[in-house]
């Protein structure tokens, strides 16, 4: 149980936007934040929260709820948090929680694997391995797989043992709010590392105003049909995709679809389909582009006072938690001049984390210095 003086300094350490030199990995076990929450995801595991915590643009502290919380059923969640000084408003004694700061400076390496632990849901492959640790290689070698599900030789029902579960959770930054507004201009940061498979370029293929009706497999929103193509590509299961462009309640609408027997066309004006880019080198340009009279509402880090949006833009992409800006240019009845630098978590994140008796899941290592063997892995059992 740390004093406040030790809670100071973490704060102190870990709330700079900027990168630090030193990573700071301290935890409060059995001590609660309370309130002030701005979100709650699912966790399987502190250390996941406190890097949820550490991706998400406005959370400062976090507290988690263990597997031994007796109060309720609330297992594993993660209460990302925030407050205008940056330090909690009040800590607490309770048993069952860990409590930490965000940590912006750390990378995600996330090499522990957890008995007895379900990743529910995100599936997009399945195969028969004949180990956990043979079922984590096989994310690790696909860049499409950010954790894993294994069920192991005793699981019941018989028929799925040994069964390996691949899951998908998004690395490109997705815009949460995407809107046409005037005296704004938006965009992305240049520094964003997007994912590439092959040293090959891709040559990408849009179908200007053409719409592939049905199919959806999920609707996201987008600044562009490039961005959209991206986040196509990025998803496996994603075989082509739909953009709207025309002005109504879908605009800038990214629909992406899965259908790998047939892809079938119709004329539509504003709409731009497209059919993604597999296995080679992505063409990153539109994060180039700016978006006059586009607002990427929320998501906000922070905002400065600059004189333009081409200062705003080398001002994001010179900031390593900027993702994407928007820029205020209105100068009547709203912020003159503002820059708004934002981001959205891109870390692998399970959507639901549940009990389950004989299954090991995982994450990919992918983003671990050590070597990808069974002696870079710790074990949490449930």
């Amino acid at each position: 149980f740390h004093s406040r003086g030790s809670a100071l300094l973490l704060f102190s350490l870990c709330v700079s936007l900027s990168i630090s030199a030193e990573c700071v990995r301290e935890l409060l076990e059995n001590v609660d934040f309370p309130g002030t929450d701005l979100t709650q995801l699912y966790s399987p595991d502190v250390n996941h929260c406190q890097l949820l915590c550490t991706q998400h643009p406005s959370c400062l502290f976090f507290t988690f709820i263990r597997a031994d919380w007796t109060r309720d059923n609330r297992h594993f969640y993660c209460y990302l948090k925030s407050t205008p000084s940056g330090q909690p408003n009040v800590q607490k004694p309770l048993l069952g929680v860990t409590s930490g700061y965000s940590l912006k400076p750390c990378d995600p390496c996330l090499s522990q694997v957890y008995e007895n632990v379900d990743f529910y849901g995100a599936d997009y492959q399945t195969l028969f391995t004949v180990s956990y640790e043979e079922c984590q290689r096989a994310c690790t070698n696909d860049p499409s797989c950010q954790f894993f599900t294994f069920f192991n030789g005793i699981f019941t029902p018989e028929k799925i043992r040994y069964k390996c579960h691949l899951k998908f959770s998004w690395t490109v930054p997705r815009t949460p709010i995407v809107e046409a507004k005037p005296g704004v201009v938006s965009g992305f940061s240049h520094s964003l590392q997007i994912m590439t498979n092959s040293d090959t370029v891709c040559q990408a293929r849009f179908f200007p105003n053409t719409d592939i009706p049905g199919n959806d497999l999920e609707k996201v929103l987008a600044g562009s049909a490039e961005h959209c193509l991206s986040l196509c590509s990025a998803h496996p299961r994603c075989t082509y995709f739909s953009y709207v462009t025309s002005d109504g309640s879908d605009r800038f609408s990214c629909f992406l679809k899965s259908n790998p027997n047939e892809m079938i066309i119709s004329a539509k004006d504003g709409v731009t389909s497209g059919i993604p880019s597999r296995f080679c080198q992505q063409d990153n340009s539109w994060l180039k582009d700016t978006h006059d009279g586009v607002d990427f509402r929320g998501s906000d880090i922070r905002y400065v006072m600059l004189d333009d949006p081409e200062t705003c833009q080398t001002t994001c992409s010179q900031d390593s938690n900027c993702q994407f800006y928007t820029y205020i240019l209105c100068l009547i009845l709203c912020p003159r001049r503002r820059c708004y630098l934002k981001r959205v978590i891109t870390m692998p994140a399970p959507p639901k984390v549940t009990k389950l008796a004989n299954v090991v899941s995982g994450f990919s290592l992918r983003n671990c210095k050590t070597d990808l063997g069974t002696d870079a892995i710790t074990h949490t059992n449930v």
